[in-house]
């Protein structure tokens, strides 16, 4: 008898359950997220025009001439998507000018005239997919599978922002890549205090396939220390990177940077401390280098911002003499613009000094006018 009544009882409960359920109504003020599939294209563009003012170079004919050319140093198609509100994508073709010789067949006989390959090339830039984890962590926290950016750069730049002029320091010094294979994890902290994005990635950079089975481990906190404090501090933040990897096992390759960066209404800043150690093979000794950079960019409401920048390099600490120093000066015009996109122009003189290396290491010095257009 007990187990009829409880059968009934079941049965009128879910009788019941609809006229329930249809009572209950989300709470006021909730919206639904979207997950209306979508893609959209944008481009990048940087393009200039370079006169080099120092070293002078002989041309075919014996006259010293100082050479001058106009450039497209990066063109980007970028292809951004979301199949749902958790998973999305990105494509970027990379479209860059590839210099050095073409590898010729085995029949071609020997001593035959080399073949130029000085020609703008197509390569894959970003291919992934990200797995965004809005629904149980932070906004903002995410993760990559695919060749992506890596930990730092892209940060820095999302400050710095005239890579169309140049890389950043720690770049342009080839410690490391902008973009590799590999899978990452991003996380922000409550309130805007800060991040941290750690990574495993080919430890190779996006342009060349993986040679063995080591892999980079490389990782990025930064605290934002004043982000609900006082306005004027809210734009500081502290940065410590870290990058892990073997040339091959037992020959370390790895890099610590310490980073500080300002962001205000007119001026953004930033200053950069890197320690690197590099042994290409267990045969050869550790080189350890270390240098700094520090740049900073007063600008006006009405698009003009000025660029100064410093970098101090001593490639190898063993030998403490030798430093590369460059300096950049320049002055740009951001065109008005609404939302994402950009649109600048600017004139910049870059130059580098070498103390105490061979003298075919001469003085070297660029004029320039660099274009951006990003949309």
């Amino acid at each position: 008898m007990r187990l009829v009544r409880l059968c009934f009882l079941i049965l009128l409960m879910s009788a019941f359950a609809p006229t329930v359920s249809a009572q209950i109504t989300p709470a006021a003020g909730y919206t639904p997220p979207d997950d209306t599939p979508s893609i959209k294209v944008g481009a990048v563009i940087y393009t200039d025009w370079t006169y080099q003012t120092s070293p002078e170079i002989t041309d075919s004919d014996g006259n010293a001439v100082h050479t001058s050319s106009f450039n497209v140093t990066r063109a980007y198609i970028n292809i951004t998507g979301n199949i749902n509100h958790i998973v999305a994508f990105r494509i970027t073709p990379d479209v860059v000018r590839e210099s050095g010789l073409l590898t010729l067949p085995p029949q071609v006989p020997p001593n035959s005239p080399t073949i130029s390959n000085d020609s703008l090339v197509f390569r894959i830039k970003y291919a992934f997919a990200q797995f965004n984890l809005d629904d149980w962590m932070e906004k903002g926290s995410w993760v990559r599978l695919g060749i992506q950016q890596t930990p730092l750069i892209d940060y820095e730049e999302s400050i710095y922002r005239y890579r169309f002029q140049g890389t950043t320091f720690t770049e342009r010094e080839g410690f490391y890549n902008s973009a590799d294979a590999g899978a990452s994890f991003h996380y922000n902290f409550p309130r805007a205090y800060g991040e941290v994005h750690v990574g495993v990635f080919d430890g190779e950079g996006y342009t060349r396939p993986e040679v063995n089975d080591e892999k980079a481990i490389e990782i990025r906190g930064t605290v934002r220390p004043f982000a609900s404090g006082n306005p004027m501090l809210r734009g500081l933040r502290v940065t410590g990177f870290y990058f892990g990897d073997h040339y091959v096992k037992n020959a370390e390759r790895t890099r610590a940077v310490f980073q500080t960066t300002y962001e205000s209404t007119y001026v953004n800043a930033g200053y950069d401390y890197i320690n690197a150690h590099d042994q290409p093979s267990i045969t050869r000794p550790d080189v350890p280098a270390s240098g700094w950079s520090f740049w900073v960019t007063p600008r006006t409401k009405i698009g003009w911002e000025a660029l100064i920048r410093y970098d101090h390099l001593t490639p190898n600490t063993t030998l403490e003499a030798q430093v590369r120093h460059r300096t950049i000066v320049g002055g740009a015009y951001w065109f008005p613009h609404q939302g994402n996109v950009q649109a600048a122009l600017m004139l910049d003189y870059d130059g580098q000094t070498f103390d105490n290396f061979t003298p075919s290491l001469q003085t070297q010095g660029r004029l320039a006018i660099h274009g951006l257009i990003q949309f």
